[in-house]
């Protein structure tokens, strides 16, 4: 079974649920003026860690996968939690490793450790809660026709660094730390986030990649969205590693998830006040699906359990 598959099925008895129904980054609850925010995603070794990547990246990565489905929802992180799974094989080092990597990351993002649990388990699992508050939710179904698409950062760099280290490219050292920046060390766009809250009307992380993101955010706000394949930010050394292996570019920075940066939609006038780095890439329409020059955009990307990821 897809992933969306199998949440599918689960969504079938899970009927009490919290104010804002699941389906969004991030669940939530109302508490008097404020929204409190709460998310979860695993780690798990076999699929989510390359074999360069440090024990420090490693957990440093647990604790950003998490905070940025709190950021993409305009909330401010206020907690960590998490569970370890610990299987035979990895040993001391390894482990105080991860731990550095997660203790790091709580001081990048001022947030404090509040609770955690460990257990045996056959592959190194971390399975993450992070939790924030917010005075307004960023949802995915709040993209209303007239507005811009827009993505802070940009895209592409993560699956060009994968794509270099499983082909074993030879490319420059400069190339490697530009890419391998955001595959090994990416980091969530929490103060991009907060200052969403105020002015953006959707937003989402890019977590399995942009097509597939668009694609949600059009089918939950039904509304059809247009894209520009020349608006993209995507960086030179993505241009390269396209050109090395003989692939588009474009459909790089479609297809590359665990980016992290912020995907949201926002009124005209109000884009200017924005006081970090976007890139305008679409716009909302009425109707539905995404467009890419206007031909309709596949559901490229990531999925789990799916034999068809790029």
């Amino acid at each position: 079974m897809r992933e969306s598959e199998i949440i599918d099925l689960f969504l079938k008895h899970l009927r009490k649920q919290g104010d804002l129904p699941l389906g969004d980054d991030a669940g939530a609850i109302r508490l008097g003026d404020e929204w409190l925010v709460a998310t979860n995603d695993m780690l798990v070794r076999k699929t989510d860690v390359p074999d360069i990547m440090t024990p420090e990246q490693v957990g440093f990565k647990a604790v950003t996968m998490n905070v940025s489905d709190v950021a993409a929802m305009g909330a401010m992180p206020i907690g960590f939690l998490f569970s370890l799974g610990v299987p035979p094989d990895v040993g001391r080092d390894y482990l105080e490793g991860v731990a550095r990597g997660i203790g790091k990351a709580l001081e990048f993002y001022y947030t404090p450790v509040l609770s955690a649990d460990t257990n045996e388990a056959d592959d190194l699992i971390i399975d993450g809660i992070a939790l924030g508050v917010t005075g307004r939710l960023l949802t995915r179904s709040g993209a209303r026709p007239g507005e811009l698409v827009c993505v802070t950062g940009d895209l592409g760099r993560a699956l060009a660094g994968y794509l270099v280290w499983k082909n074993k490219l030879d490319i420059s050292k400069k190339v490697r730390k530009a890419l391998y920046e955001k595959f090994l060390e990416p980091k969530a766009k929490v103060s991009e986030g907060i200052k969403l809250s105020e002015i953006a009307n959707s937003a989402i992380d890019v977590s399995d990649g942009l097509a597939r993101e668009l694609n949600l955010l059009a089918r939950r706000s039904g509304v059809r969205i247009e894209l520009s394949s020349e608006s993209l930010p995507i960086r030179e050394e993505v241009f390269e590693v396209a050109e090395l292996l003989g692939k588009d570019p474009v459909e790089l920075a479609l297809s590359s998830g665990e980016e992290f940066e912020l995907v949201f939609t926002v009124e005209p006038e109000k884009a200017s006040c924005l006081e970090f780095d976007f890139s305008v890439v679409g716009k909302v329409e009425k109707g539905s699906g995404v467009y890419l020059d206007g031909e309709p955009l596949p559901h490229l990307g990531w999925e789990h359990f799916s034999h068809e990821n790029f």
